[in-house]
């Protein structure tokens, strides 16, 4: 569906009786379609498939992955912020880390215009509140969030790496992808859980040194997200 059309479905499907037109529109078309109707709706299509049989943990990783995507403040902050402090040891995320990423990006001019305080403020609990919302950090005490363990899926990992090869990416700009830094993981991570995956049977990897060629066992997007969904 377009955003227009899904709007007008969940508008008229009854399922959000406490959610104002002009909110529900809103969300369709501000965070559900950037991260799920891009690309033709493929994201949309293959999370719905696996709705089912994926455990909670791995959909919303994946959800996760859409998110960063679509918010490109979310990503850059959990790359600088989030996986530095748990990379330093720190049991925590302060809400002060968070407003002095964003006055940083505000002074670099990666914003239109300068932000208020009480927008800096906002974001600031937005990106918070999305961290904890996805498993990365936990319930906020005063002024913070405790960082929780965090690790990619098998699952996960094998969607994010296909989708990239499906993209078009060469072997070796896959393994370098920032996607993968959201979950902390570097190039050299990239390869151990390619190995796990190989293990798996979803690929076959060869590395040698610097080299590493991928050996892909699925022609199509399609046929990977047939393997996930029968578990």
């Amino acid at each position: 569906m377009s955003s227009p059309a899904l709007y007008l479905a969940a508008l008229h499907s009854g399922q959000f009786p406490n959610v104002s037109a002009r909110r529900l529109r809103n969300i369709v078309r501000e965070c559900f379609a950037p991260r799920y109707l891009a690309a033709e709706g493929k994201p949309a299509c293959y999370l719905k498939q696996l709705a089912g049989a994926l455990v909670p943990a791995e959909l919303n990783q994946l959800f996760f992955l859409y998110t960063c995507r679509a918010n490109q403040v979310l990503a850059d902050f959990v790359r600088a912020v989030f996986w530095e402090r748990y990379a330093a040891g720190a049991d925590r995320v302060m809400v002060d880390d968070a407003k002095a990423f964003i006055r940083r990006g505000v002074d670099d001019g990666k914003t239109a215009k300068r932000w208020s305080q009480s927008t800096v403020e906002h974001v600031a609990s937005y990106l918070l509140g999305c961290c904890a919302d996805y498993g990365l950090l936990g319930q906020r005490t005063r002024a913070a969030r405790a960082i929780v363990p965090y690790r990619i899926k098998a699952k996960a990992a094998a969607y994010l790496a296909h989708d990239l090869r499906f993209a078009g990416l060469g072997d070796n700009a896959l393994l370098a992808h920032s996607d993968w830094q959201l979950f902390g993981l570097s190039r050299e991570d990239v390869r151990d859980e390619l190995k796990r995956l190989s293990l798996k049977g979803h690929l076959i990897l060869q590395s040698a040194g610097e080299i590493t060629h991928i050996g892909w066992k699925h022609k199509h997007m399609e046929d990977l997200i047939g393997v996930l969904a029968e578990g």
